[in-house]
C-alpha cells in the first residue's frame, strides 16, 4: 500500500487541529447573533491573548502575517533601517520586514534553534531599528540578552510568536517582552483557521494598532492616519475562544508527548532530540530532531510517510535564499553556518494532543527504522 492509499483515519498526522462541541456552540451563537464582523467575541478573545501573553494589551487582527505588519508599522520601522531576524523561519517574518522598508539582516542560531544573541550583537550598527526573535517550533528565544541589547542600542522588539503560545522564558511569557506577534492559523496550538493578535503593555503602541488595523479610524469616519483593514471576525474569534480557555491544558498534552518521544529516541545515535534550556518553557508547536550528517534525511521523511506517518521539514532552507529575495538589495546574505546545516538536517515528527500512547511508540519504531535503512 502506497502513502496516498493509507487510508485517512489511520495515518499519523502532523497537525490534527481539535475543535469540539464547544467551538460549535459557540460560532453557532455567532452566527445566529447576525454579528459577524469584529465585535464582541473579538474583544472576548483579546482579553485571553493578553492573559497568555502576561501583557495589558492584545489587539486582534486578520493573520499572523499582518501582526507583523502591524506591529512594524506602529513602531515606524521603515525605509534607511536595518531589521535583525532568524534566517530559520517561514517567509512571513522576512515577508514584514521587507513591506516595511527596512533592510533585512540574519543572525546565525544556536543549537535550540532559536536566534544567538552574540550573532546579533555582531550586526547592531546605526542602522539598525529593531530585533525580531522567531519563537520557534513552540520554544521562546533566550530574551534576556536580547533585551540588554536592545536597551542598550535603543533598539525596538518584535516577538514573532506564532508558533509559541504560552511560552515562557524564566516565568514571563512570550509575548510580552517586546511587542508580541501571534498568529492562529489552521495549523498552530491554537487555531481560529485564520487569525492573529499583536501583545504589547505600551498603551499608545495598543491605540494605534486599534486604529491602524480599522481604515485609521479612531472613531466611525474619524481617519486619524493611513490605515488598512486587518480585523479579525467575530467568527474566527468563537473558533480560538474556547481552546484559549483550555490552553494549559493543550500545553501539558503537548509537554507530555514531547517527553515521551525524547525518552522513546534520545539514545538513537543517529538523531539529536531537541533539548529545552534551562528557564524557558517548550509548548512544542514542533517536535523537530536533527538527523545526523551522512543520513539523507529527505530519504527517511519517505520512509515514514509510506509507513502512514506525516512528518514536517521546517524549513528545508535559509529564508533568503529563494527566488523572490535572492537578488534584493534590501536582503543580506548574513553568514549564518549553524542554520544552514539545520535546513539539512530538520526533521519535525507528530506531537499533537490527538496522538495516543500506541501513535507515539509507532513513531518512534518507524523512525528507527527509516534511519537503519538509510
Amino acid at each position: 500500500m502506497t502513502a496516498t492509499q493509507i487510508p485517512l483515519q489511520t495515518r499519523i498526522r502532523i497537525s490534527a487541529p481539535r475543535l469540539g462541541s464547544d467551538v460549535e456552540a459557540l460560532v453557532l451563537s455567532v452566527l445566529r447573533s447576525g454579528h459577524l464582523a469584529q465585535g464582541p467575541m473579538v474583544e472576548r478573545f483579546e482579553a485571553l491573548c493578553a492573559t497568555m501573553a502576561g501583557t495589558s494589551h492584545a489587539v486582534a487582527v486578520g493573520n499572523g502575517t499582518v501582526a507583523l505588519d502591524a506591529a512594524l508599522a506602529v513602531l515606524d520601522i521603515g525605509p534607511g533601517q536595518e531589521v535583525i531576524t532568524s534566517p530559520f523561519t517561514f517567509a512571513a517574518t522576512i515577508n514584514a520586514i521587507l513591506r516595511s522598508g527596512a533592510d533585512v539582516r540574519f543572525a546565525d542560531i544556536r543549537a535550540d534553534f532559536t536566534l544567538d544573541p552574540e550573532s546579533v550583537a555582531a550586526l547592531i550598527g546605526p542602522a539598525t531599528a529593531a530585533i525580531v526573535p522567531v519563537h520557534l517550533y513552540g520554544l521562546p528565544c533566550d530574551m534576556s540578552p536580547l533585551m540588554t541589547l536592545a536597551d542598550r542600542h535603543g533598539l525596538a522588539v518584535v516577538e514573532d510568536a506564532a508558533q509559541a503560545h504560552g511560552a515562557e522564558v524564566d516565568g514571563r511569557r512570550a509575548g510580552g517582552f517586546g511587542v508580541g506577534c501571534f498568529s492562529f492559523y489552521a495549523t498552530k496550538n491554537v487555531t481560529s483557521g485564520e487569525g492573529g493578535c499583536v501583545t504589547t503593555d505600551d498603551a499608545m503602541l495598543a491605540e494605534r494598532l486599534r486604529v491602524i488595523r480599522n481604515q485609521g479610524m479612531r472613531a466611525r469616519y474619524d481617519y486619524a492616519m493611513i490605515g488598512q483593514n486587518w480585523r479579525m471576525t467575530d467568527i474566527a474569534a468563537a473558533i480560538a475562544i474556547p481552546q484559549m480557555e483550555r490552553l494549559d491544558e493543550i500545553i501539558r498534552a503537548r509537554r507530555s508527548n514531547a517527553a515521551m518521544l525524547t525518552s522513546l529516541l534520545d539514545s538513537n545515535p543517529a538523531l539529536t532530540t531537541p533539548s529545552v534550556p534551562v528557564g524557558r518553557g517548550h509548548v512544542w508547536h514542533q517536535y523537530t530532531v536533527l538527523i545526523e550528517h551522512g543520513i539523507d534525511r529527505d530519504r527517511v521523511s519517505a520512509s515514514m510517510s509510506s509507513a502512514g506517518i506525516d512528518t514536517g521539514v521546517y524549513y528545508p532552507g535559509l529564508v533568503w535564499d529563494h527566488s523572490a529575495y535572492r537578488d534584493l538589495p534590501t536582503v543580506h546574505r548574513d553568514h549564518t553556518p549553524v542554520a544552514l546545516d539545520c535546513t539539512t538536517r530538520c526533521l519535525s515528527l507528530p506531537v499533537h494532543p490527538g496522538l495516543s500512547t500506541g501513535d507515539i511508540e509507532r513513531v518512534a519504531e518507524r523512525l528507527d527504522r527509516a534511519l537503519r535503512a538509510s
